[in-house]
């Protein structure tokens, strides 16, 4: 009989099953495809890092950009506000340079028309209001530029008394036929102002007309040792300090750019029948920003920042209306060799005075014989010494000047209607 082995082999203790063996592979095989495809941790906060960096890059951009934007917006408002003048106080037409045209329009036709002012030319000879005259009309006017209508000699040439056709009293300034200074003339409309009437470039001729004012010169009266001077007194003489500060304060605050004038003294402060001033010779101006080539002016007048650097500001007018204050004040020119030693220039001899009330009196015109207001002598000196400062930042503005002046001629001119003794006629302005 056949014998049948039953024996099952028995594997030895502690080895593994086949089972549990493959069991074992699989899972870690398991693992090890999660820790191939699962990102780590590190390289999940470097991409989220990445990310805010080029948001805020972004960011940054697009605020740049806003910024830019918004400046150039205010910029083109700026031009634009700085192009607009007040057409209710006055209208600036910019200056006009004679030495574009090489005749007048009515000797040469057509010159006008080839000159840069072709546009402006309104009809009847005039341009804007202003008036081209012939060289044969103006000399007809006075009278062939005669001696004895010669009224002034300013900076830039002789001024003669005329008349024009159609009977306008006016002035003429002939300017030099060699150079350049005084080619150029402000049309601005305002009441403290000499008026342009009209002007002449005829052939070599260069001419300005200007309204006449019949008292000529602040000058005249107060340096040319005449009975004119007489008719100075201190409440005329503060009325013209007023209307001066105005008229720098007018081309100051209320044209766009601020026109500084540079050649601000008494030659150029012309007076009308009833003693009121207005300023000319606005041949020199400039504009705020504009850069001097050279230092230009009235030894005497000019700042001493403007005299060493060539740097002009307001504040250069603000010294030259100083000194002219303190003419009205001491009847002094503002360089007199003749004078003793110490008092040839009169800021330098009057500054260490006008904080002097005892030095003050004396300093005082002696043509007023006394008839002042010690009151108003001492604020007249006050603004003095400010306007004279040699530091440009100390000075005033000329529209503090200007309402430091209106209470003194207020009550200067109430004085004059009370007084017992005066039977002078006075209007406030």
């Amino acid at each position: 009989m056949m014998e049948i082995n039953n024996t099952t082999s028995i594997a030895p203790a502690g080895s593994p099953t086949p089972f549990k063996n493959h069991t074992k592979t699989h899972h870690h095989s398991n693992n090890n495809y999660k820790h191939h495809h699962l990102p780590s941790k590190t390289n999940l906060i470097i991409i989220i890092a990445v990310a805010l960096v080029m948001l805020l890059l972004l960011a940054i951009c697009v605020l740049i950009l806003m910024l830019r934007r918004l400046k150039l917006s205010s910029n083109c408002k700026d031009k634009r506000k700085s192009r607009q003048v007040d057409e209710t106080s006055c209208r600036f037409l910019a200056s006009t340079a004679l030495m574009s045209f090489n005749c007048s329009p009515d000797v040469k036709g057509g010159c006008l028309s080839g000159g840069s002012m072709s546009m402006n030319r309104t009809g009847g000879g005039k341009v804007k209001g202003v008036q081209v005259l012939t060289y044969r009309e103006i000399e007809m006017a006075t009278e062939g530029f005669s001696e004895r209508n010669v009224i002034g000699n300013g900076g830039f040439g002789l001024m003669y008394r005329g008349v024009l056709n159609d009977g306008t009293l006016v002035a003429v300034k002939m300017l030099p036929r060699q150079g350049k200074q005084g080619e150029r003339a402000f049309r601005i409309e305002c009441p403290y102002l000499v008026e342009l009437v009209g002007y002449c470039a005829d052939q070599q001729y260069r001419l300005l007309v200007f309204e006449l004012m019949g008292n000529g010169t602040l000058y005249q009266h107060l340096h040319c040792g005449t009975s004119k001077a007489k008719a100075l007194d201190w409440w005329r003489r503060m009325r013209i300090a007023l209307d001066c500060a105005r008229a720098l304060e007018f081309l100051h605050e209320h044209v766009a750019p601020p026109v500084i004038h540079r050649d601000f003294n008494c030659n150029n402060v012309l007076l009308d029948h009833n003693f009121r001033a207005k300023l000319c010779n606005l041949g020199m101006a400039k504009m705020e920003g504009q850069i001097s080539t050279r230092v230009s002016g009235t030894t005497g007048y000019v700042a001493p920042e403007y005299a060493y650097s060539g740097k002009v500001t307001t504040k250069c007018d603000v010294y030259s209306y100083g000194v002219v204050l303190l003419e009205l004040l001491t009847g002094r020119v503002p360089v007199d060799i003749k004078r003793p030693p110490g008092e040839h220039v009169l800021v330098s001899w009057a500054l260490p005075r006008l904080t002097n009330r005892e030095k003050l009196v004396e300093m005082v015109d002696p043509a007023l014989r006394g008839h002042y207001s010690n009151k108003d002598l001492i604020q007249i000196g006050a603004i003095a010494a400010m306007c004279i400062q040699p530091e440009a930042d100390y000075r005033p503005l000329m529209i503090d000047v200007v309402q430091s002046l209106i209470p003194l001629v207020r009550s200067t001119s109430v004085a004059s209607f009370t007084s017992p003794t005066s039977s002078k006629q006075y209007s406030f302005p």
